[in-house]
């Protein structure tokens, strides 16, 4: 019978490889002998040429996450963009979170402050009220 294949990656030259997994033990890549890195059975790579997602990807790999299948379905949830991994890398930066746990959330919590309304003293609730006494102004006009 036959091992199951697993993923490996090879940042550098954006490419995926499908190898059987026979312990932990370095694969280089076949096409710049660089160490490959084991990503896990339920990956499915980026198109060559798709430079922002190879760039989602490095941020991933490098803060631990790995795309291993679970009991009940898939790996969950992984950022897709680079704005959806900005987003979970300044909530992780806020609230002391790690990274990896941090970008495998698949929402944020929207009742904490954002940077920019903590930097002006003031919380989410006094953002929401100035917003709501312009519309209210501008309806009354």
């Amino acid at each position: 019978m036959a091992h199951a294949k697993t993923s490996y990656v090879c940042l550098p030259c954006r490419a995926s490889y499908k190898q059987p997994y026979l312990g932990d033990h370095a694969r280089l890549c076949p096409r710049c002998a660089e160490p490959m890195i084991h990503v896990g059975s339920a990956f499915a790579p980026p198109r060559r040429r798709d430079a922002a997602a190879w760039r989602t990807l490095s941020v991933l790999l490098n803060a631990g996450v790995r795309f291993h299948k679970s009991c009940c379905g898939g790996p969950g949830y992984r950022p897709r963009t680079l704005s959806e991994v900005r987003e979970r890398m300044a909530y992780a930066r806020r609230t002391g979170e790690p990274f990896a746990r941090a970008l495998v959330r698949h929402e944020l919590p929207q009742d904490l402050p954002r940077s920019s309304d903590r930097a002006a003293g003031r919380g989410m609730r006094a953002g929401m009220m100035t917003s709501m006494t312009a519309y209210r102004k501008a309806d009354a006009a």
